[in-house]
């Protein structure tokens, strides 16, 4: 199998075990939006209760996360320029957290930390092991290594890191496992996530897949390498700020070492797109590039939360902080590439061994373009709107907001499934 614009081939991996992931994310994005809308009010509060934490686990996990991991199973075996080790480790990991992230997400709402929530924090952390040891048994086979893939690999375990605290915290709900309780260690639990798994995850096949839908001749390993040192040189002095209880001014220290490497990244992206041999830019790489942008939003906030630390007004930030995440950045990179890579793994999926019986559709032509549009517009519209509703804690405003991001979530689906139950069609 190919992915446009590359020289080498995604061996081994079956579309069998890529393509639940999508519709997994697809359902959960649906289901956190009209979660989203029904308890609006939620976000007026505190950010440390039941339905924001059902929410924000629905959109790191189920949403950012499922399909981080099935994308990444058909494009690590081109970052590394091997096969990947093990399909049913591959299947392994999604079943574990297809099963786990439900549990998990019930409990959260219900706020029972019970056996339910400790089950589904047990299998979630079996699907991130037997994903890190698919790629790291992938990579030894291969013997080869790029700074990609190393990208997606430390990530990996970074993301293990963040599971396995999440673990402990579930636990420390009802033993006392932790030193403090469970709220404490939030933030902390939270950042290994977002910084250690998401950002070094998505830069790191980002760098990766945006040159090479732009078919750009721009390559810098080098910058690359001080992004990825940068970003956890970043995480690792927040972790060792945090754990000692110094000043909460030192935590700009983490704040410039990562907004540096955010920038540093934002110049490749704007290099790869300056010097692209293909000169039009279909509107899929253009909203993926509108995520490197939304990188910085949640930085400034984030300045700003630290400079106002004692301030009571800083809650609605901290939510507001989170929003840009989950909501900013990840779900507008998700939203370009999904249209980017589905249609190319269904296309040969499904016309592979017919391909020379007729003239076959374009993978673009598997999914409607004018949704994909409506798609984008309704999204920026509710982005923009919800998190103002946020800022000015007003509810009427997040019911508007959340009602554009549950039609970006319906149209999203639309053409995902779309793309999902494509049958051959030969011109």
């Amino acid at each position: 199998m190919f992915i446009a614009g590359s020289n080498s081939p995604i061996k081994n991996t079956s579309y069998k075990v890529v393509l639940p992931f999508y519709g997994y994310a697809a359902l959960s994005f649906l289901l956190a939006t009209i979660l989203i809308f029904k308890n609006s009010v939620a976000f007026t509060q505190h950010y440390f209760n039941p339905h924001t934490l059902a929410i924000t686990h629905i959109m790191a996990l189920g949403w950012g996360t499922m399909i981080i991991l099935g994308a990444s199973h058909q494009l690590f075996p081109v970052l590394i320029e091997g096969k990947l080790h093990s399909n049913l480790l591959a299947y392994s990991s999604f079943f574990f957290a297809a099963i786990g992230i439900p549990l998990l997400i019930f409990s959260f709402y219900e706020f029972n930390m019970g056996m339910i929530a400790q089950i589904g924090a047990i299998l979630i952390n079996l699907a991130v092991i037997s994903y890190i040891i698919n790629l790291l048994l992938s990579i030894f086979k291969s013997k080869k290594e790029n700074v990609h893939a190393i990208f997606a690999i430390t990530a990996t375990f970074w993301l293990l890191l963040t599971t396995g605290l999440g673990w402990l915290l579930v636990y420390n709900f009802t033993h006392t496992i932790l030193s403090q309780d469970s709220l404490h260690y939030l933030t902390f639990h939270a950042h290994m996530g977002i910084i250690g798994w998401f950002l070094l995850m998505i830069i790191g096949v980002g760098s990766r897949l945006i040159p090479m839908f732009l078919i750009s001749k721009y390559e810098n390993k080098k910058l690359l390498w001080w992004v990825y040192a940068l970003i956890n040189i970043g995480l690792i002095s927040f972790i060792t700020i945090f754990l000692l209880s110094f000043k909460s001014q030192l935590y700009f220290i983490p704040i410039i070492l990562i907004g540096s490497g955010v920038i540093l990244f934002g110049y490749y992206i704007q290099q790869s797109h300056i010097k692209r041999i293909r000169k039009k830019v279909d509107e899929q790489v253009k909203t993926s590039i509108l995520s490197v942008a939304f990188m910085v939003i949640p930085l400034i906030v984030l300045v700003g939360i630290i400079a106002t630390l004692t301030s009571i007004s800083n809650l609605k930030f901290v939510l507001f902080y989170g929003f840009t995440i989950f909501f900013g950045w990840i779900t507008a990179i998700i939203l370009g590439m999904t249209f980017k890579t589905l249609p190319f793994i269904i296309w040969n999926k499904v016309y592979h061994n017919i391909a020379g019986l007729g003239k076959t559709p374009n993978p673009k032509e598997l999914f409607s373009t004018p949704i994909f549009t409506v798609t984008v517009v309704s999204y920026v519209v509710g982005f923009v709107i919800f998190g103002w509703g946020i800022i000015k804690t007003d509810v009427l405003m997040l019911k508007v907001g959340a009602i554009f991001l549950l039609v970006t979530a319906i149209l999203y689906n639309l053409n995902v499934f779309k793309i999902l139950f494509h049958k051959a069609k030969l011109k």
